[in-house]
């Protein structure tokens, strides 16, 4: 048991410098942790153009190397889904792919049904067509929650919101260049 104990501060330590590591790559400056479309992402989301989120993603092909795969999400369209969406709760959120998945909300003034919402980005251009929103819609019948239809306008609604958003952050931006 003392072996144990003597070796678990070294494999830490051991742990922690081959996890920062990989952050030698990673170029940050004050223009970029002060830029307000970064604003509520983490460091290593930030530092984006004014086209999108840029990713390098490794694969792995047959000859044993990697390979890089450059994954794009527009920075606008992320955070505006994420503000848009705030009131609601995450279950997951993901940059590399652009995809936003809340859990169910039950609005205050009608506790008998919820809302569940998945939004994806499809494109690193801020346009109608790179949000599309799903809205699920549930009612509760006794103590069993039962799906029921949404009216297309819902969705089509939040991406409105979205896109508004989105555009309002990207003029910001550029006010401030």
């Amino acid at each position: 048991m003392r072996i144990l104990g003597n070796l678990a501060v070294p494999v830490t330590l051991l742990a922690a410098l081959l996890g920062l590591s990989g952050c030698s790559g990673v170029k940050t400056s004050n223009a970029d942790v002060n830029n307000p479309e970064n604003a509520g992402l983490p460091a290593a989301q930030q530092g984006s153009d004014s086209s999108g989120l840029s990713w390098l993603v490794g694969k792995g092909n047959s000859g044993g190397g990697a390979q890089a795969t450059q994954v794009q999400v527009n920075a606008y369209l992320w955070r505006a889904s994420l503000d848009t969406l705030s009131f609601m709760p995450l279950v997951s959120a993901d940059p590399f792919g652009g995809v936003i998945i809340t859990d169910w909300y039950s609005p205050p003034a009608t506790p008998g049904e919820r809302f569940k919402v998945n939004a994806y980005i499809l494109s690193n251009q801020l346009t109608a067509s790179a949000i599309q929103v799903s809205v699920f819609h549930q009612v509760q019948n006794g103590t069993q929650w039962v799906d029921s239809p949404v009216d297309p306008s819902v969705a089509n609604g939040l991406e409105d919101r979205i896109l508004a958003r989105a555009a309002d952050l990207q003029a910001a931006a550029r006010n401030t260049q």
